[in-house]
């Protein structure tokens, strides 16, 4: 055997050992997006009627304007970005995506006279603002792909304690956004930006809702105010840890498209290396024929 030829089938052992490892990822993808699914219905029930109830609260309040997680600051001079990116890689554009639009977010919040400051989910996005030197307020990595309400719960109440300020902070931010990306579906997912403080109440006349029951009636104690207080950094939460769990479920759509087009790259470097190394192996027949037929006529002469 020529040293081309074996040089082409390590190569072509290589490139299978490789395919066997982003198909063996791409089906872990696959199992783990159907229970991301599975958990973000499953807290969507709770969010809906969490939402009914902060409105039903806001909408009987005497004064819900000037409540401090709905009231917007006259002049507004500090913002919190949340940052949700992934611990793991091999997930394509997934993390940088997250990371550009929190540049974009940035600067425009910049040019309205405005100093951001961001709390970053995953070590994607921790090791790019480390890199860079730059301050952020949280960092929160090891739960990127399977969050829990733990998880959301310390990071809603770390951005409850910066919009509300402290003894190091004086006023605290006066807005809070969140940067995810949205499930679709399997083959697509969208960077989103939300801003979940102030919240922005509107409001609605009370109608029959999609099953065509009208909306439950709520008897506030003590009081509607007091009823506000108490749900909405538990709106805030749930908030953060929807995101988490949509931004969970892109995580591994993204990981699972990126390993099924690892896969099909390899099969397609493997065919065109055995091609090769078919080529090598029929010059190495033909020469050793040529050679024979040459030492045949040598001897006949």
């Amino acid at each position: 055997m020529g040293a081309q030829l074996r040089v082409f089938r390590r190569r072509i052992r290589s490139v299978q050992a490789t395919k066997k490892i982003t198909k063996a990822m791409e089906l872990i993808a696959s199992s783990r997006i159907v229970k991301a699914q599975q958990r973000l219905d499953a807290s969507m029930p709770y969010l809906t009627q969490l939402v009914d109830a902060v409105s039903a609260a806001a909408s009987h309040a005497s004064d819900v304007s000037k409540h401090p997680l709905t009231a917007t600051a006259d002049k507004q001079e500090r913002a919190a970005v949340l940052i949700i990116t992934a611990d793991r890689g091999l997930a394509g554009a997934y993390s940088t995506n997250s990371i550009k639009e929190g540049e974009a977010l940035t600067r425009n919040l910049n040019d309205k006279g405005m100093t951001v400051l961001p709390f970053v989910v995953g070590r994607k996005g921790v090791s790019y603002y480390r890199f860079r030197g730059r301050e952020t307020g949280g960092e929160y990595t090891g739960f990127t792909d399977q969050p829990s309400y733990a998880d959301a719960k310390r990071i809603g109440e770390d951005l409850l304690t910066a919009f509300h300020g402290d003894e190091n902070q004086e006023g605290g931010v006066d807005e809070i956004h969140v940067i995810y990306t949205h499930f679709v579906n399997m083959g697509t997912q969208e960077t989103r930006v939300r801003r979940i403080l102030p919240l922005e109440v509107v409001d609605e006349v009370i109608e029959p809702n999609e099953s065509g029951m009208p909306f439950p009636l709520y008897e506030f104690e003590p009081s509607p105010e007091g009823v506000l207080d108490a749900l909405l950094p538990r709106y805030i939460e749930q908030m953060v840890y929807l995101s988490l769990l949509t931004s969970a479920a892109s995580e591994h759509a993204a990981r699972r498209r990126a390993m099924k087009s690892a896969t099909d790259n390899a099969e397609e470097l493997i065919r065109s290396l055995t091609r090769q190394a078919n080529q090598a192996r029929q010059a190495e027949i033909t020469q050793e024929i040529s050679e024979i037929v040459g030492g045949a006529d040598a001897l006949s002469a």
